[in-house]
């Protein structure tokens, strides 16, 4: 057996990993993805084998032979492959925003490539955007660390260049005695310039739908028309692009929102003025959680209903990490409700919970308790936006630190009183 024939029997003994990995890795973007509102399909497979065989023969052609199977290793790079299909080409940078935080990225390459024509064409051919990654191992359960050690290429292109491409690739990738026609290739060319007008039309639609969902008394009826509801706002706003990780769980805030009865581009229009632009540090969606949350404590409630018992279940949270949370939240509230109350007084203006060292300006908070305090704001921010999950002794932990803090507010307050 030939190197080629080697690589392919190793590989169908590893096939079952390969398909693993891919959908470990699809699985993670796909729920990015949806929660930041972006409209797409994303699917994954392991290289079929016949596929790989063919493909493996016109590289050999195609590069004068291969001198080990690990030579093979190093040149087919797609064993395992995600595809994310987009409704709206535009929405490519939140892609790239959300494969660089999810996975280690090796290589990006755009098609078509720059200084490559394609004789006797009229159109540009190819346009999407590949990838190739490994999943972080820090993400994966013990059972599945061994995937991080697989290639991954993500293909990022709209629904319609997919399909083109798909057509293309199995005509183009016939043996060699079977050449395409003059007459084939005219053809492919002529659906390659309908499908870069259908995704020209694909944009304008998807600007045609911001502005539907801008319209006066207009209800966001889902979180994808929430989203891009505030990528239009933010960026007319920044006048830069709002990346997948600038969004935030947009899910989330559409829930929250739609609880509140604030779902209206109208609702939802003073709470965006206030927002900072950098989204990259501070998600928007967590920016207008947190401003909401100010305006009134209750909605914490609201807010912990919705969500905090929702990525229990998405996690799979033992009952008694929820119950530890719920205590914790439920002394963070009161620690805020106290800090807002003696800020106002204090003459702060902002109803958002601010720093420790802007609080001890204001005289609310202790010196001594400003670097815990800040601890403990990072944790809340960690938990109620879901970026993190604590143990159940650690939350018991912390919820006794805070009552301490509260503690030790009231007293001063108390001493101050009395001096008066």
């Amino acid at each position: 057996m030939g190197f080629i024939e080697d690589f392919v029997d190793r590989y169908t003994k590893e096939y079952d990993f390969y398909a693993q990995a891919a959908r470990l890795g699809a699985q993670e973007l796909e729920s990015a993805l949806h929660a930041a509102g972006i409209r797409c399909i994303v699917t994954s497979r392991a290289k079929s084998i016949p596929r790989l065989r063919e493909k493996c023969r016109q590289r050999e052609r195609q590069n004068g032979g291969y001198a080990s199977v690990a030579h093979i290793v190093e040149d087919i790079v797609d064993l395992a492959g995600v595809r994310v299909a987009l409704y709206f080409p535009a929405e490519r940078e939140q892609v790239h925003s959300a494969i660089h935080k999810l996975f280690h990225v090796h290589l990006k390459k755009e098609f078509p490539e720059l200084g490559k024509l394609r004789p006797d064409k009229r159109f540009t051919g190819y346009s999407a955007a590949h990838y190739r990654v490994q999943l972080r191992e820090q993400e994966l359960g013990d059972s599945e660390k061994r995937y991080a050690t697989a290639r991954i290429e993500i293909q990022v292109a709209s629904v319609l260049m997919h399909a083109w491409a798909e057509v293309e690739h199995d005509l183009a990738y016939k043996p060699l005695t079977e050449y395409l026609s003059d007459a084939e290739s005219a053809i492919l060319d002529q659906l390659n310039g309908l499908v870069i007008a259908g995704e020209i039309a694909l944009e304008q639609l998807q600007k045609a739908g911001e502005g539907r969902v801008a319209t006066s008394g207009r209800i966001f009826a889902n979180h994808f028309e929430l989203a891009a509801h505030l990528i239009g706002r933010m960026e007319a706003k920044t006048q830069e692009p709002i990346s997948e990780a600038g969004l935030g769980r947009v899910d989330f805030l559409f829930d929250f929102i739609t609880d509140l009865g604030l779902n209206t581009p109208e609702h939802l229009a003073p709470h965006l003025d206030s927002l900072h632009g950098n989204v990259e540090l501070r998600p928007l969606a967590e920016q207008i959680v947190d401003v909401l949350l100010a305006e009134d404590a209750a909605r914490y409630r609201v807010y912990n209903s919705l969500h905090i018992d929702r990525v229990a279940v998405e996690s799979g949270t033992a009952e008694e990490e929820s119950a530890a949370l719920g205590i914790f939240m439920a002394r963070w509230i009161e620690l805020e409700k106290l800090i807002r109350e003696l800020a106002v007084a204090k003459g702060a203006e902002r109803p958002l919970l601010q720093a420790g060292r802007q609080l001890k300006d204001l005289g609310v908070i202790p010196p001594e308790l400003i670097v815990e305090f800040d601890q403990l704001r990072r944790l809340r921010n960690q938990v109620i936006h879901a970026v993190e999950r604590p143990g159940a002794d650690y939350l018991v932990q912390v919820s006794r630190r805070v009552d301490t803090i509260i503690g030790e507010i009231q007293r001063r307050i108390s001493e101050s009183d009395d001096k008066e």
